[in-house]
């Protein structure tokens, strides 16, 4: 096992990014039922495994992380059994996504910033921690409606089924906030969740401008010095 994760450490950010983009991506390839209720849930916890190989040189984090796995599992096999989970069960999932994605994103800002030169895998890793945060905002509004429903305009329990989120609209919501947009389909309502957006948006810029600084004035040195 530490051989193969070894082995794909050096690859660990194109890795992450594959799962990411095809978590973001897949519901227009495969059939929505399909994705929603089958491929989303497995590709999630395939992305924690990736979480585990990028954590790989910090031994405690990496075990942290195996239990977050373990857990999720655990709740996939029991959301298979029994379709129908309570609301407790499903924000123990959520929370423990957003736990993961929160990680996530601080590790990989973390290899970035430490990196000693500016190569492709730290232009995927931005990639990766862009599209991270994204994810970690998705699920930080997933438990904000799901806890204190009605919390966002447009985003209402289906009438048929087992009253699951249009997580789709959520996920659309995240990133527009995120990068910023703002089209007005989706709005908070809530105090908490109007204050969520605020948070999300602010982490977004915070990005973007602090780390592109930290990668361009690299880049800078090492054309310098390589000059």
């Amino acid at each position: 096992m530490n051989n193969l994760i070894l082995k794909l450490y050096p690859q660990r950010f194109l890795l992450l990014l594959i799962i990411l983009l095809l978590i973001l991506f897949g519901s227009l390839v495969f059939p929505r039922n399909w994705f929603e209720d089958l491929i989303s849930p497995i590709l999630l916890i395939i992305n924690l495994m990736a979480g585990i190989i990028l954590t790989y040189k910090k031994p405690r984090l990496m075990r942290f992380l195996i239990g977050l796995v373990a857990l999720n599992v655990l709740i996939l096999f029991s959301d298979t059994v029994n379709y129908n989970l309570g609301i407790n069960i499903k924000v123990v999932k959520l929370v423990s996504y957003f736990i993961f994605y929160g990680i996530v994103t601080f590790e990989i800002i973390q290899q970035v910033a430490n990196a000693r030169m500016v190569e492709k895998n730290v232009i995927i890793g931005l990639i990766c921690g862009y599209l991270a945060l994204g994810l970690l905002s998705f699920f930080l509004f997933f438990v904000i409606e799901l806890v204190e429903p009605n919390s966002f305009s447009s985003i209402v329990f289906q009438e048929v089924g087992d009253n699951e989120l249009p997580t789709q609209r959520l996920l659309y919501f995240s990133f527009v906030t995120l990068l910023t947009i703002g089209y007005g389909e989706v709005v908070p309502v809530s105090e908490i969740a109007q204050k969520a957006a605020i948070l999300v948006a602010l982490i977004g810029q915070f990005y973007i401008v602090i780390l592109m600084a930290i990668v361009v004035g690299k880049y800078i040195n090492q054309f310098q010095h390589d000059s």
